[in-house]
């Protein structure tokens, strides 16, 4: 049985890239194709896999932004020939459900999302734009909506990353998908009751992840706030952050992991349409404060693992950091792990390997 794997980007490591991982782990001998691929970045994870980019790698090597090629994306990703394989598991966030396979061929996408930024974020991620940048996007957009709704139908099998996103898709391609969450990696946690007096956020710091937000709280209360990861936004976020916040910038596994399990409580204060921080947190037995929409409300339980908030302002947040503080002699590290642990990468495996062999 030949098997395909593909993906938009392997430019960073994050968590649609950890499905790839898993996947890639799963069947080692799969190729992987890709719209870009950042070769250092990759090796990390998929050092000795075969990767396959599109024509458009030539534009990233020469220090052309992926943004900036948008528009020129679905065209790359129809180029690419998989049309010999048995099956293709693509793990789609904007494009890849949008593969040729031949006739014969299985395709599978496990969609983490349809494209945000064609549907219900064109505004969000245009607000900073002026109005006539923000109606040039626009312009690009249509024809990419259009391609993405029609795209839709491509799989034989959509799976969704969450209940939210399986929502997302039956509102914007009309079409039903399975649920199976992604994987975490829950058994090389510990829970830990004990803990070290500070708040954790791992996180890329970009706009959308809505970090400015904590550090608000944070400069606010005077409590020790440690930000692990890197992104566009780092500069200024430390640029405003008091001394009361440390910035540690990429850590690896095992480092992130130490941190998982000494922080006092997790915050998750961005929307996400599953989040793998928060299910890695409560995997070290740590409560999490999260945003009260997206997929978090499928892997957090209120007051036993963590609580919300439901505004996307400081107020909001600072409420909910209260509530988690008075209700924290209450939580249970090892109830805490328990609930985690429906969410770990064994369960991933399992269902999809039911669904690929099938």
């Amino acid at each position: 049985m030949k098997i395909a794997l593909a993906h938009e980007m392997l430019t960073k490591l994050g968590g649609a890239e950890r499905v790839v991982k898993t996947l890639s782990d799963l069947y080692p001998k799969a190729p992987i194709y890709t719209i870009f691929q950042n070769k250092k970045k990759a090796a990390d994870w998929f050092g000795d896999r075969k990767i396959k980019t599109s024509h458009l790698q030539k534009w990233l090597a020469l220090g052309i932004p992926p943004k900036f090629l948008l528009s020129k994306m679905p065209k790359a990703v129809e180029k690419m020939n998989v049309s010999n394989y048995d099956i293709v598991i693509s793990s789609s966030s904007a494009f890849m459900h949008g593969l040729k396979t031949g006739k014969n061929t299985k395709h599978i996408c496990y969609c983490h999302s349809p494209m945000r930024y064609a549907w219900d974020y064109t505004h969000e991620y245009t607000k900073k734009y002026s109005s006539y940048a923000q109606f040039l996007i626009a312009d690009k957009l249509k024809p990419i909506r259009q391609w993405d709704f029609l795209t839709s139908g491509n799989p034989d099998i959509l799976i969704a990353n969450s209940k939210h996103v399986q929502k997302r898709i039956q509102k914007y391609w009309r079409k039903d998908a399975e649920v199976i969450y992604p994987p975490v990696d829950v058994k090389k946690f510990t829970a830990k009751k004990e803990h070290e007096d500070y708040f954790l956020i791992v996180s890329a710091l970009t706009p959308f992840k809505r970090i400015k937000l904590a550090i608000k709280v944070f400069n606010k209360i005077k409590r020790k706030l440690v930000i692990i990861g890197d992104g566009t936004q780092k500069k200024y976020l430390e640029s405003i952050a008091k001394d009361n916040i440390e910035f540690l910038g990429y850590k690896d596994d095992h480092a992130v992991r130490d941190y998982y399990e000494h922080c006092r409580a997790f915050i998750f204060p961005g929307e996400e349409d599953f989040g793998i921080t928060p299910v890695e947190a409560m995997a070290a037995g740590k409560p999490v404060l999260a945003y009260g929409i997206g997929g978090v409300t499928e892997s957090i339980q209120a007051g036993i693992s963590g609580e919300f908030f439901y505004e996307p302002t400081a107020e909001s947040l600072e409420d909910g950091l209260a509530r988690l503080l008075a209700n924290e002699k209450n939580y249970d590290p090892e109830k805490i792990h328990s609930i985690a642990q429906q969410f770990d990468k064994s369960v991933f495996e399992e269902k999809m390997k039911k669904i690929i062999t099938s």
